[in-house]
Order: structure tokens, then sequence, then C-alpha cells
């Protein structure tokens, strides 16, 4: 089942159960991918990668949303975000932990060749782009800067 289907059904079963919560992060993500479908040149079926940026870039805008409201001491706004992200986290493919992400970076900078911390940008490009979806990206920078160091 697409994205777009699931979270259909998933925003009725929501309505039913009437919990709010939720229903309000269902409707921002289906409100995402509806914007992602009509913008110019976009094709009516979204890929599956182009599924997961729409969520990775939904999660990030309430970690930074989160982060904002803690520093003005605005709890309750921050808890509504964190609510939110949790339900957003369930479509997500699993995430990597650091330990599984190590070797995995390591391989890719053996494969690229990269010695120094001048190669971060070659090697950022291809673990992003074999690790989408799987790890984040600050979390994919952090382990890169540390093995090339």
């Amino acid at each position: 089942m697409r994205l777009k289907e699931q979270i259909e059904a998933d925003i009725k079963k929501a309505m039913l159960a009437k919990n709010k919560d939720d229903l309000r992060a269902l409707r921002a993500i289906k409100s995402m991918i509806l914007l992602a479908q009509t913008q110019k040149g976009a094709s009516e079926e979204l890929s599956v990668e182009a599924e997961v940026k729409i969520l990775q870039k939904a999660v990030k805008q309430r970690n930074d949303s989160i982060a904002l409201y803690r520093a003005q001491k605005r709890d309750d706004l921050a808890d509504a975000e964190q609510m939110e992200l949790d339900v957003i986290k369930r479509y997500l493919p699993e995430q990597l932990s650091e330990e599984e992400l190590e070797p995995l970076i390591h391989e890719i900078i053996e494969r690229v060749g990269a010695t120094s911390a001048k190669d971060m940008g070659k090697v950022m490009g291809l673990a992003t782009r074999e690790l989408s979806g799987k790890a984040d990206g600050k979390k994919i920078s952090m382990i890169v800067k540390k093995q090339l160091s």
C-alpha cells in the first residue's frame, strides 16, 4: 500500500477513534504529499524515495520546532510537536543505530578512497544516497567526520 493510501486509511481510523493528536499529524503528512504531487513537473504517483524524503523533512521540521519551543519554555507546544513527531516516525523505515552505521560508512570511505577530512564531500554524497531513509544526515555526517579525522 502506498503511503498516501495508508495515511488516508489511518486518518479514517483516527477520526473514528476521535484521536485528535494522530489526526493532526496524519493530515499534515497528507498535506505534504499532496503538495509534492501538485508541484510543477511532478508525476501523479510519488516514488518510495520521494515519500521517505517528505517524511524526513516533516521529522526535521518537528525536531526544529521542539527545540525552539523548549528554548522558549513553551512545553505545551513542544509536547504537541513531539506527539506529531511520534506519529510521523511510524511511517519511516527503521533507522540504523550508530553501531550499525559505522561499518557501512567505513566501507563507503574505503570504496571512495578517502583519507582525510578534505574528502568528506565525496564520502557524504555517496553515503547520503546509499543510506537515504535509513539514517539522519546529521548522524551520517558526525560518523564520517569521526572516521576521517
